[in-house]
């Protein structure tokens, strides 16, 4: 059987802990981006201009209704050989814009059900006074809307810490490229199970911050 799952770790760590931290970083580079952009999606959606809301729902559905890895496929060969002139960009660059843009989709719709779930009297009762739909937006809605948002945001992030494995396949070096790595020194399963338990811990103390943060929100309803 080879060496034992602890016997590696204990080996390889260093290894395991720069993987993780390039699932991490990309992850919250995606989320970071990906929010200023689904913001502007979400306004888009939201929009009475029915061509850009029709835009910003064919843009969601897309990237919402086609697999990751296929967007990375399109994303990394695609683009580089539609405009040749981009060819000297890093390709990290391209595997990191296709998390973004499917990023942004998934959180269009979290900050556009955060908007919705804004009582329609708030609105109503702002424009009556006078404000234009825009300050109602950014000086009523949003405020009263960023406590339903930010526990869904840090769910998406959770949930991309995850979707990030498959950068390993552009050869990123995040936490599933160690796996491509020490199989070339014969350690095929243990690897996996390591990362695995990595993800699993990662992902329960995430779950558990944004639960704290939850709670805080709604304490201060």
């Amino acid at each position: 059987m080879g060496k034992g799952i602890i016997e590696v770790f204990l080996e390889y760590w260093p290894m395991f802990l720069r993987g993780l931290w390039g699932t991490l970083k990309f992850a919250f580079v995606a989320v970071m981006f990906g929010t200023i952009l689904g913001t502007l999606v979400s306004l888009l959606h939201l929009s009475k201009n029915k061509i850009l809301s029709k835009i910003a729902a064919v843009y969601v559905n897309v990237l919402r209704g086609t697999p990751l890895l296929v967007q990375m496929y399109i994303s990394y060969y695609f683009i580089p050989m539609a405009i040749p002139s981009l060819n000297n960009i890093d390709k990290v660059y391209y595997v990191l814009l296709a998390l973004i843009l499917n990023s942004s989709a998934y959180v269009s719709e979290i900050i556009r059900s955060g908007i919705n779930a804004v009582d329609i009297g708030q609105t109503e009762a702002a424009r009556s006074l006078g404000l234009t739909h825009r300050n109602t937006m950014i000086k009523i809605v949003l405020p009263q809307a960023i406590k339903n948002i930010l526990p869904a945001l840090g769910n998406e992030y959770i949930a991309m810490v995850k979707e990030t494995s498959l950068a390993g396949t552009f050869m990123l070096y995040e936490l599933m490229y160690t796996r491509t790595l020490l199989a070339n020194k014969y350690l095929i399963w243990q690897p996996l199970f390591i990362i695995a338990g990595i993800y699993l811990v990662v992902t329960l103390v995430l779950s558990w911050l944004v639960g704290k943060l939850e709670k805080r929100l709604s304490v201060s309803d």
